[in-house]
């Protein structure tokens, strides 16, 4: 297409779709366009023969003078678009007017003072809304718009305010503006999901403040913090008060956390170290087979090997990894990997035979079962006691002595994949994790009713079960994990037992505040608090 072609289309003559694909250009003509490589520049004029007078209304159409502006707009086929539009100064002939002369602006194109048309004012408002100055202006330029990160944050910090209104069911929460410093405030309309306020701290007096302002609360939803309890009192005392159900469940989570992790002797050994009734055993337990030969080598060596050898190969055949037989069977993944690589268990048994080793064998041994496991040291003292041979020969044999090692039993579980199998439904875990959960609180009494009383819990919140509060209360504060805990829910048992009754929770809020910490780490926490209030509260 020729530049006259997009001349005569964009001013109306050639297709009557530009209402549709250019709204905003249709109130002008455009006499001529540039389009050059990254730039298309248009000249235009109002299409009407006058304007309404802005301050009295009345269609002037007495041209005083004219001048030329330039509008910056939204980019068409990833080029920049410079607008030029032919102004008319104009009379209004009504004597009382104020309004002597003033310029037409086609509505829709133009604004006094603006540089941008609308149209692209809004995208940038957009932008500098969903990613601020430095990323805004980023996209911007991909977006074939040169913008400076300082004129986004200008745009951001002139956007209107949305009013408020009446909140009937507000919720509060704080967050961080540096964390273990400095706090804020963010109030959430829990009907609509949007936030109204952010308040530059926590404080009691600063939220206080806000209800007042904001009457006709009837539902606070807030977390358990007792500034805000207070804060509602004293300015709604009408409005019912509940509290976060999500922290009430993180609560009882680091509770549980921390008593398995104080029961720790309990969940790694076979009995309860916390009812007296755990025995001292030795750290290190080694089965030694009857030594019948005099190499010092196990007399069922060959037995071993050669059954570890078809295990490992039968784990190999059935599909499973190195790691994975290596997990089944006990054994360290280096062991395994003998195994794993050797064509018969009797190319793994072929160093046996008579040798200048033979009289060093049985201290060896005995030195092996002592736990020194260092071929290299042990190849030292044999040395030192007369032995001439090379270390190889003695690395040959002991690798024999490794082949057939007691498999180590397998490590407990840690506590905190405890606490997470006993903070999860028991739907939602496998065959396996059941059976071990199950032997650990077997083992431990105390254990085994902190998850009886972490699982009842969970089904009152989940089940909005408020009417079981207080036979849980008084059950779990017998336990000496949970007493604290219950005694917390006792001084704010009212709006604990509204969390746990009522449809209302703080998940919206919880929400919003994840997404205030995602705005702060894209301004690298250099924020100021009146730029992130305005992208909290435009976005």
């Amino acid at each position: 297409m020729s530049v006259s072609q997009v001349s005569e289309w964009l001013s109306g003559r050639g297709d009557a779709g530009l209402g549709v694909l250019l709204p905003h250009l249709a109130p002008v003509l455009v006499e001529k366009t540039e389009a050059g490589p990254g730039l298309v520049r248009a000249w235009v004029r109002s299409r009407a023969d006058g304007a309404a007078c802005p301050r009295c209304g009345t269609w002037c159409t007495q041209v005083r003078g004219r001048y030329a502006r330039t509008l910056a707009d939204a980019a068409i086929g990833g080029r920049r678009v410079l607008i030029t539009l032919a102004v008319r100064v104009l009379r209004c002939p009504e004597a009382g007017c104020p309004a002597a002369t003033f310029a037409g602006q086609p509505q829709g194109l133009a604004a006094p003072y603006a540089r941008k048309t609308p149209l692209l004012a809004g995208q940038l408002a957009a932008v500098a809304g969903a990613l601020g100055g430095r990323p805004g202006s980023r996209l911007a330029r991909v977006l074939a718009v040169e913008v400076s990160r300082h004129t986004l944050v200008r745009v951001l910090m002139a956007l209107p305010e949305p009013a408020a209104g009446l909140v009937r069911v507000p919720g509060v929460d704080d967050f961080s503006l540096r964390k273990g410093q400095a706090y804020a405030t963010l109030l959430v309309d829990m009907e609509t999901g949007r936030p109204v306020d952010v308040l530059p701290d926590r404080e009691q007096a600063t939220v206080e403040e806000w209800l007042r302002a904001h009457p006709g609360a009837e539902v606070v939803c807030r977390d358990r913090g007792g500034a805000y309890a207070a804060a509602v009192r004293a300015a709604a005392p009408g409005a019912v008060q509940v509290a976060d159900r999500w922290h009430l469940w993180h609560n009882l989570c680091e509770y549980a956390g921390k008593a398995v992790a104080r029961h720790r002797e309990c969940t790694s050994s076979d009995s309860c170290a916390c009812q007296g009734r755990r025995e001292q055993q030795q750290q290190e337990q080694r089965q030694q087979e009857q030594r019948q030969q005099q190499d010092g080598a196990p007399a069922c060596l060959e037995a071993v090997v050669g059954e570890r050898y078809r295990a490992v190969h039968e784990l190999r055949a059935a599909g499973k990894t190195q790691d994975q037989a290596a997990a089944a069977l006990g054994l360290s993944r280096q062991l395994t990997g003998r195994f794993w690589r050797a064509a018969s268990a009797e190319v793994l048994l072929k160093t046996r035979g008579t040798s200048a080793l033979d009289p060093y064998k049985p201290y060896l041994r005995r030195r092996w079962d002592q736990g020194i496991t260092s071929i290299a040291a042990l190849h030292r003292e044999i040395t030192a006691l007369g032995y001439a041979g090379s270390e190889p020969t003695t690395y040959a044999w002991l690798a024999l002595l490794r082949l057939a090692a007691p498999a180590k039993p397998p490590a407990p579980p840690a506590a905190r994949q405890i606490s997470r199998w006993m903070l999860t439904g028991p739907a939602r875990l496998g065959e396996d994790e059941q059976a071990q959960l199950a032997a650990v609180l077997g083992r431990c009494p105390e254990l085994h009713a902190l998850a009886g009383h972490v699982t009842e819990f969970a089904k009152i919140l989940t089940g909005r079960l408020g009417d079981r509060l207080d036979s849980w209360l008084t059950a779990a504060g017998e336990h000496p994990a949970l007493a604290s805990f219950a005694n917390g829910i006792r001084q704010d048992h009212q709006a604990v037992r509204n969390a746990l009754t009522l449809q209302w929770n703080s998940g919206r809020v919880e929400g919003l505040n994840t997404r205030t910490k995602q705005l702060e780490r894209q301004m690298y926490g250099r924020a100021s608090f009146p730029l992130l209030r305005k992208r909290i509260l435009a976005s």
